[in-house]
């Protein structure tokens, strides 16, 4: 039970960036129209949170872009090291080309934002990854929130990525996640598929295996 708070507790922390950005923020979300006093239930996120790969042709405003990334940033990481950097991209020709380094990556090209999430070499320590993983899942939360969908991509040729975007010899690059606003924009709305999960009773071990 205390765990299932504090997982709520980050969750609404995460959320709470979406409808309350740093104040710089603030006044450009309103004028694209996002409303700052209808907020989403942090359940309701999480809930109906689906993976979006395919986006409308239409560009994401910068104070959005700032808002889902300070998500990114405000994330909890091992011993608070905040192991991430994030190289936010937004060329076509880019994104088309950093989509062709992952098997399953194609949705990159038609993202109107990808976010490369780097780290120090994972190999070195295990968190490394859950802490970019937990970067990752704020980003797309705070971003659902806002009406922009998003999915990640695991980026195989690493060497490649790092010639394309230039980041230094420490760094590392294995996920990159997609945002856009649904070209189905009726995903936003959709009720979770049924059977979408599986149930708790069949994941949950209580005390012992």
């Amino acid at each position: 039970m205390a765990i299932l708070y504090l997982m709520q507790v980050e969750i609404a922390t995460l959320t709470s960036f979406a409808r309350n950005p740093e104040p710089s923020q603030s006044k450009g979300l309103r004028a694209q129209g996002v409303d700052m006093e209808v907020a989403m239930n942090v359940s309701d996120a999480i809930r109906t949170k689906r993976a979006v790969r395919k986006f409308q042709d239409k560009s994401l405003p910068e104070d959005v872009i700032r808002a889902i990334l300070n998500a990114g940033r405000r994330s909890q990481s091992s011993k608070n090291e905040q192991p991430w950097q994030f190289i936010a991209i937004q060329d076509e020709s880019t994104l088309k080309a950093l989509s062709e380094l992952g098997t399953y990556a194609g949705h990159l090209a038609g993202a109107a934002l990808a976010v490369a999430i780097l780290t120090p070499d994972p190999v070195e320590k295990f968190q490394t990854l859950f802490d970019a993983g937990q970067a990752a899942a704020f980003m797309q939360l705070a971003a659902w929130e806002l009406g922009v969908g998003s999915c990640p991509a695991s980026i195989y040729e690493s060497e490649k990525a790092r010639t394309l975007l230039g980041f230094p010899s420490e760094r590392h690059l294995r996920i990159a996640l997609s945002f856009g606003y649904p070209a189905d924009e009726a995903k936003l709305s959709a009720a979770p598929k049924k059977g979408g999960r599986r149930a708790l009773d069949e994941i949950v071990h209580w005390e012992k295996w």
